[in-house]
C-alpha cells in the first residue's frame, strides 16, 4: 500500500509541476520584452588623444507591446556612460542627462543621433580609434540586457553620418 501511495503522490506532484510550468513561463514573458528589442547601426567617431569623452549613437526598436526604458549603459572602455538629450534653448544647444533613463515606447524606434539623444562615454581608458569596435551592455527596465558593439566610423563622413557629434563631446563637461 505504501508503494501505491508513493506512486500516487509522485503522479500528483508531476502533474502539479506540469500545470504550473507554463504559468511561470507566461509570468516571465509579461515581465520583460524578451527578444523584442533590436539595435540598428550602433556607431561612434574617433576621439583625439587626450579627449576623455566619446559619444555613442544607435537606433533602438521596441517591438513588444510594453513600454521599456534604457536605464544604463556600461563598457570596459569608459569609466561611466551617461544618457543625454541635446535641446535647443534660446538659440543655445544644451545637454540634459536623462537620470531616469530613456523611454522606448511599445512598437516604436528611438534614435540616438547627433543633436538629439546620445550616450556620453566618459573617462575613456584610451582614445576611440577608427575601425575599433567598442563593447557596450545596454540595461533595460522591462526588457533583457543587450550586448552590442559601437563601430568607430571615420571622421570624413564616409559612413554617411554628420561629424557634428564631436562638438557635443567637446562642449560636454561635468
Amino acid at each position: 500500500m505504501n508503494r501505491v501511495n508513493l506512486f500516487a503522490a509522485s503522479v500528483v506532484l508531476a502533474c502539479t509541476a506540469l500545470v504550473s510550468a507554463p504559468t511561470v513561463a507566461q509570468d516571465h514573458a509579461h515581465d520583460t520584452a524578451h527578444n523584442k528589442v533590436s539595435i540598428e547601426h550602433p556607431w561612434s567617431r574617433p576621439t583625439p588623444p587626450g579627449t576623455p569623452m566619446g559619444v555613442g549613437y544607435m537606433a533602438i526598436t521596441n517591438s513588444s507591446d510594453r513600454d521599456i526604458t534604457l536605464i544604463s549603459v556600461t563598457t570596459p572602455r569608459a569609466g561611466k556612460v551617461t544618457i543625454h538629450e541635446s535641446l535647443m534653448t534660446d538659440g543655445i544647444m544644451r545637454m540634459k542627462p536623462l537620470t531616469a533613463g530613456l523611454p522606448i515606447p511599445a512598437g516604436e524606434t528611438v534614435e540616438l543621433k547627433p543633436h538629439g539623444y546620445h550616450m556620453m562615454l566618459e573617462k575613456l581608458t584610451a582614445p576611440l580609434e577608427e575601425g575599433e569596435r567598442v563593447p557596450l551592455t545596454l540595461d533595460f527596465d522591462g526588457a533583457d540586457d543587450l550586448d552590442v558593439e559601437l563601430n568607430v566610423e571615420p571622421l570624413d563622413g564616409t559612413a554617411g553620418h554628420s561629424a557634428n557629434h564631436e562638438e557635443e563631446a567637446e562642449s560636454h563637461s561635468h
